[in-house]
């Protein structure tokens, strides 16, 4: 089973049974420690990127709230001065948050940003967008950061997202490898059967 051809609820949560999931017996080892090096040296190059292009005073405590959607080790919650939310399917540390992602547990308006950092995996990418508006607060922002070999038309995608009541605020595709992408809640989206459905590419990590 690969996290790319299953919906966030098929994933078992637990770390073992992920784990035999996502990498069968031992042979799938060596695939394991692979990729867990290549995602682990992309996380660092994407959040490093997305750090810069926060506010860069960071003595004093922010008051803005964020939701970290696929947080994996929790890096965006060391990096910038605010509260962050920190949610994945497996908890790397103690600030994680284990839950499905398209169910976390926080209010409705909540949040003032909400982050997809090379997280929008699965079958089931519209109950992440939708669970992405339904935290953010009225003018909140969604920010993306993914490898832009996933998308098959980044201009469809950005198209797409505005359906679900997202208006686009910035892309950024001058990066090696990533895209960036800044969207701002202006509406709550229709019922999910009128909403367009959002596939991704399974990811290819190579420079343009």
């Amino acid at each position: 089973m690969s996290c790319f051809a299953s919906p966030s609820w098929d994933v078992d949560f637990s770390s073992e049974k992920l784990n035999k999931q996502l990498f069968g017996n031992e042979s799938g080892l060596k695939r394991k420690q692979a990729l867990s090096k290549i995602i682990k040296h992309t996380n660092e190059q994407a959040y490093s990127l997305l750090d810069k292009s926060a506010p860069k005073k960071k003595k004093k405590k922010s008051k803005l709230k964020q939701a970290d959607f696929g947080c994996g080790d929790a890096r965006l919650s060391k990096l910038l001065p605010n509260v962050v939310h920190s949610f994945d399917v497996v908890g790397l540390t103690e600030d994680v948050t284990v839950c499905d992602m398209a169910h976390t547990p926080l209010p409705s308006d909540s949040v003032d940003v909400a982050v997809f950092c090379l997280s929008l995996m699965g079958t089931n990418l519209v109950d992440y967008i939708m669970e992405a508006n339904r935290v953010l607060k009225q003018d909140g922002i969604l920010k993306i950061a993914e490898v832009e070999s996933r998308f098959d038309n980044i201009d469809n995608f950005i198209n797409h997202l505005q359906k679900f009541g997202f208006t686009k605020l910035h892309k950024d595709v001058s990066h090696d490898l990533f895209c960036f992408m800044d969207f701002k809640k202006k509406s709550v989206p229709g019922k999910k059967n009128k909403l367009p459905v959002i596939n991704l590419r399974p990811c290819f990590y190579k420079k343009r």
